[in-house]
Protein backbone atom coordinates (compact mmCIF):
# COMPACT_ATOMS: atom_id res chain seq x y z
CA UNK A 1 0.00 0.00 0.00
CA UNK A 2 1.37 3.58 -0.91
CA UNK A 3 2.18 5.71 1.92
CA UNK A 4 -0.28 9.05 2.38
CA UNK A 5 1.09 11.89 1.17
CA UNK A 6 2.51 14.51 3.75
CA UNK A 7 1.15 17.99 3.29
CA UNK A 8 2.18 20.52 5.16
CA UNK A 9 0.52 24.19 5.11
CA UNK A 10 1.33 27.37 4.56
CA UNK A 11 -1.16 29.27 6.83
CA UNK A 12 -4.35 28.31 8.69
CA UNK A 13 -6.69 30.84 7.65
CA UNK A 14 -10.40 30.10 5.87
CA UNK A 15 -8.68 28.51 2.87
CA UNK A 16 -6.44 26.20 3.91
CA UNK A 17 -8.30 25.34 6.85
CA UNK A 18 -11.75 24.14 4.49
CA UNK A 19 -9.03 22.49 2.36
CA UNK A 20 -7.67 20.38 4.99
CA UNK A 21 -11.01 19.86 6.40
CA UNK A 22 -12.22 18.27 3.13
CA UNK A 23 -9.31 16.56 2.58
CA UNK A 24 -10.29 14.91 6.05
CA UNK A 25 -13.78 14.04 5.48
CA UNK A 26 -13.10 12.82 2.34
CA UNK A 27 -10.76 10.17 3.81
CA UNK A 28 -8.03 11.15 0.76
CA UNK A 29 -5.22 9.55 1.70
CA UNK A 30 -2.83 12.20 2.32
CA UNK A 31 -1.41 13.07 6.51
CA UNK A 32 -1.16 16.94 7.20
CA UNK A 33 2.19 16.92 8.98
CA UNK A 34 2.77 20.17 9.74
CA UNK A 35 1.44 23.98 9.59
CA UNK A 36 3.37 27.45 9.44
CA UNK A 37 1.61 29.92 11.49
CA UNK A 38 1.38 33.54 12.25
CA UNK A 39 0.42 34.09 15.82
CA UNK A 40 0.85 32.04 18.36
CA UNK A 41 -2.13 31.56 19.82
CA UNK A 42 -3.36 29.85 16.85
CA UNK A 43 -1.25 26.86 18.82
CA UNK A 44 -4.10 26.32 21.24
CA UNK A 45 -5.81 23.72 18.90
CA UNK A 46 -3.27 21.50 16.16
CA UNK A 47 -5.52 20.10 14.25
CA UNK A 48 -5.30 16.81 12.49
CA UNK A 49 -2.26 16.19 14.91
CA UNK A 50 -0.10 18.20 13.25
CA UNK A 51 2.87 19.90 14.35
CA UNK A 52 2.84 23.77 13.94
CA UNK A 53 5.51 25.17 12.67
CA UNK A 54 7.34 28.52 13.53
CA UNK A 55 10.10 28.79 11.59
CA UNK A 56 11.14 27.71 8.10
CA UNK A 57 13.70 25.59 9.18
CA UNK A 58 11.00 23.31 11.08
CA UNK A 59 9.64 23.06 7.33
CA UNK A 60 12.85 21.81 6.13
CA UNK A 61 13.18 18.86 8.61
CA UNK A 62 9.83 17.99 7.64
CA UNK A 63 10.68 17.09 4.14
CA UNK A 64 6.71 17.14 2.98
CA UNK A 65 5.81 15.91 -0.05
CA UNK A 66 3.86 18.77 -0.87
CA UNK A 67 3.71 22.68 0.47
CA UNK A 68 0.37 24.22 0.10
CA UNK A 69 0.54 28.34 1.00
CA UNK A 70 -2.77 30.02 0.89
CA UNK A 71 -1.55 33.15 3.70
CA UNK A 72 -0.87 36.22 1.98
CA UNK A 73 1.82 37.61 -0.55
CA UNK A 74 4.42 38.54 2.48
CA UNK A 75 3.83 34.50 3.40
CA UNK A 76 4.99 33.42 0.01
CA UNK A 77 8.54 35.99 0.50
CA UNK A 78 9.03 34.12 4.47
CA UNK A 79 8.50 30.94 3.59
CA UNK A 80 8.84 30.12 -0.55
CA UNK A 81 12.92 29.44 0.22
CA UNK A 82 11.99 26.64 2.67
CA UNK A 83 9.08 25.42 0.97
CA UNK A 84 11.18 24.57 -2.20
CA UNK A 85 13.80 23.51 -0.98
CA UNK A 86 12.05 21.06 1.72
CA UNK A 87 9.68 19.19 -1.05
CA UNK A 88 9.15 18.56 -4.49
CA UNK A 89 6.69 20.91 -5.26
CA UNK A 90 4.72 23.54 -3.80
CA UNK A 91 1.05 25.48 -4.50
CA UNK A 92 1.26 29.00 -4.04
CA UNK A 93 -2.78 30.35 -3.57
CA UNK A 94 -1.41 34.13 -3.37
CA UNK A 95 -0.69 34.49 -6.66
CA UNK A 96 -1.09 38.48 -6.48
CA UNK A 97 2.72 38.21 -5.00
CA UNK A 98 3.58 37.25 -8.76
CA UNK A 99 2.74 40.83 -10.24
CA UNK A 100 5.92 41.83 -8.33
CA UNK A 101 8.43 40.99 -11.34
CA UNK A 102 11.35 41.15 -8.56
CA UNK A 103 9.60 37.85 -6.96
CA UNK A 104 8.46 35.84 -9.74
CA UNK A 105 12.51 36.45 -10.75
CA UNK A 106 13.61 35.54 -7.30
CA UNK A 107 10.80 31.53 -7.23
CA UNK A 108 12.42 31.02 -10.75
CA UNK A 109 15.63 31.04 -9.52
CA UNK A 110 14.46 28.72 -6.34
CA UNK A 111 12.80 26.63 -8.15
CA UNK A 112 16.13 26.00 -10.41
CA UNK A 113 18.27 25.85 -7.65
CA UNK A 114 16.25 23.19 -5.60
CA UNK A 115 14.76 21.07 -8.29
CA UNK A 116 11.51 21.68 -7.08
CA UNK A 117 7.89 23.29 -8.80
CA UNK A 118 5.40 25.83 -8.59
CA UNK A 119 2.04 25.03 -9.24
CA UNK A 120 -0.51 27.97 -9.56
CA UNK A 121 -3.59 27.15 -8.63
CA UNK A 122 -7.13 28.49 -11.17
CA UNK A 123 -8.84 28.94 -7.85
CA UNK A 124 -11.53 30.63 -8.01
CA UNK A 125 -11.89 30.56 -11.88
CA UNK A 126 -12.30 28.08 -14.75
CA UNK A 127 -11.39 27.97 -18.68
CA UNK A 128 -7.52 28.89 -18.34
CA UNK A 129 -6.37 25.98 -20.76
CA UNK A 130 -8.83 27.94 -23.10
CA UNK A 131 -7.75 31.57 -22.53
CA UNK A 132 -4.30 29.77 -22.36
CA UNK A 133 -4.62 28.29 -25.71
CA UNK A 134 -5.89 31.29 -27.13
CA UNK A 135 -2.93 33.47 -26.60
CA UNK A 136 -0.84 31.08 -28.98
CA UNK A 137 -2.92 32.93 -31.79
CA UNK A 138 -2.46 36.35 -30.74
CA UNK A 139 -4.96 38.12 -27.87
CA UNK A 140 -6.20 41.62 -28.22
CA UNK A 141 -7.98 42.27 -25.07
CA UNK A 142 -8.93 40.62 -21.77
CA UNK A 143 -11.49 41.75 -19.57
CA UNK A 144 -11.39 39.78 -16.36
CA UNK A 145 -14.53 41.53 -13.99
CA UNK A 146 -14.64 40.77 -10.17
CA UNK A 147 -18.83 41.11 -8.78
CA UNK A 148 -18.70 40.60 -5.52
CA UNK A 149 -21.82 41.63 -2.13
CA UNK A 150 -20.62 44.53 -0.77
CA UNK A 151 -19.77 43.06 2.65
CA UNK A 152 -16.86 40.99 0.41
CA UNK A 153 -15.01 44.06 0.02
CA UNK A 154 -15.19 44.90 3.50
CA UNK A 155 -11.59 46.04 5.21
CA UNK A 156 -10.41 47.17 1.44
CA UNK A 157 -9.63 49.51 -0.81
CA UNK A 158 -13.55 49.95 -1.77
CA UNK A 159 -14.08 51.12 1.71
CA UNK A 160 -12.41 54.26 1.35
CA UNK A 161 -13.57 55.24 -2.43
CA UNK A 162 -17.61 53.71 -2.08
CA UNK A 163 -19.90 54.14 0.70
CA UNK A 164 -20.17 49.86 0.83
CA UNK A 165 -23.31 50.00 3.18
CA UNK A 166 -25.73 52.49 1.08
CA UNK A 167 -25.29 51.54 -2.43
CA UNK A 168 -28.04 50.80 -4.19
CA UNK A 169 -26.76 49.62 -7.91
CA UNK A 170 -23.53 47.74 -8.84
CA UNK A 171 -20.71 49.90 -8.79
CA UNK A 172 -17.02 49.82 -10.00
CA UNK A 173 -14.28 50.45 -6.97
CA UNK A 174 -11.33 50.09 -9.46
CA UNK A 175 -10.59 49.57 -13.16
CA UNK A 176 -7.26 49.21 -14.44
CA UNK A 177 -4.36 46.61 -14.90
CA UNK A 178 -4.23 43.11 -13.39
CA UNK A 179 -0.77 44.53 -11.73
CA UNK A 180 -2.36 47.69 -9.94
CA UNK A 181 -4.99 45.11 -8.87
CA UNK A 182 -2.70 42.55 -7.65
CA UNK A 183 -1.01 45.96 -5.63
CA UNK A 184 -4.34 47.45 -4.33
CA UNK A 185 -6.66 44.28 -3.60
CA UNK A 186 -3.83 41.64 -2.63
CA UNK A 187 -6.51 39.38 -1.28
CA UNK A 188 -9.08 39.72 -4.12
CA UNK A 189 -7.09 40.02 -6.77
CA UNK A 190 -5.30 36.91 -6.88
CA UNK A 191 -7.42 34.99 -9.80
CA UNK A 192 -6.58 38.43 -12.23
CA UNK A 193 -3.10 37.71 -11.60
CA UNK A 194 -3.85 34.27 -12.96
CA UNK A 195 -5.73 35.37 -15.49
CA UNK A 196 -2.85 37.73 -17.02
CA UNK A 197 -0.05 34.57 -16.64
CA UNK A 198 -2.12 32.82 -18.77
CA UNK A 199 -3.39 35.47 -21.57
CA UNK A 200 -1.55 38.44 -22.29
CA UNK A 201 0.32 39.40 -19.41
CA UNK A 202 -0.21 41.54 -15.82
CA UNK A 203 -0.20 45.52 -17.56
CA UNK A 204 -2.49 44.36 -20.62
CA UNK A 205 -5.13 42.41 -19.03
CA UNK A 206 -7.83 44.92 -17.27
CA UNK A 207 -9.54 44.38 -14.06
CA UNK A 208 -12.52 45.82 -12.71
CA UNK A 209 -13.87 45.66 -9.35
CA UNK A 210 -17.94 45.91 -8.87
CA UNK A 211 -19.68 45.79 -5.62
CA UNK A 212 -22.91 44.78 -6.22
CA UNK A 213 -25.53 44.81 -3.20
CA UNK A 214 -27.87 42.45 -5.76
CA UNK A 215 -25.29 39.89 -5.62
CA UNK A 216 -25.19 36.85 -3.37
CA UNK A 217 -22.49 35.09 -4.95
CA UNK A 218 -18.94 36.38 -6.01
CA UNK A 219 -18.94 36.07 -9.57
CA UNK A 220 -16.29 35.84 -12.49
CA UNK A 221 -16.58 37.47 -15.84
CA UNK A 222 -13.21 36.70 -17.97
CA UNK A 223 -13.65 38.14 -21.92
CA UNK A 224 -10.98 37.53 -24.75
CA UNK A 225 -10.95 39.16 -28.35
CA UNK A 226 -7.90 38.03 -30.61
CA UNK A 227 -7.07 36.31 -33.46
CA UNK A 228 -9.01 32.93 -32.59
CA UNK A 229 -12.39 34.94 -31.88
CA UNK A 230 -14.02 35.93 -28.97
CA UNK A 231 -15.07 34.11 -25.53
CA UNK A 232 -16.58 35.13 -22.74
CA UNK A 233 -16.27 32.17 -19.19
CA UNK A 234 -18.57 33.50 -16.39
CA UNK A 235 -19.02 31.36 -12.86
CA UNK A 236 -20.76 32.60 -9.87
CA UNK A 237 -18.99 30.86 -6.85
CA UNK A 238 -20.81 30.82 -3.11
CA UNK A 239 -18.44 32.67 -0.45
CA UNK A 240 -17.30 30.88 2.44
CA UNK A 241 -18.54 31.09 5.50
CA UNK A 242 -15.89 31.77 7.59
CA UNK A 243 -14.45 34.73 4.87
CA UNK A 244 -16.94 36.18 2.47
CA UNK A 245 -13.77 37.76 0.31
CA UNK A 246 -12.93 33.72 -0.53
CA UNK A 247 -15.03 31.14 -2.49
Amino acid sequence: MRSPLRLAFIGWGAINARVGEILTGRQTPVKIVGIAIRTPEARAMPPFGASFLSSPEELIALKPDLVIEAAGRAAIAQWAPAALAAAPAAIFASTSAFADDGMLVWLTELVERHQSKIEVPSGAIGGIDALASTAVLGLDDVLHQIVKPPRAWKATLAEQVLDLDGLANATVSFSGSAREAAACYPQNANATVVTSLAGIGLDRTRVEMVADPAADMNGHRITAHGAFGQMEIALQNRPLATNPKSS
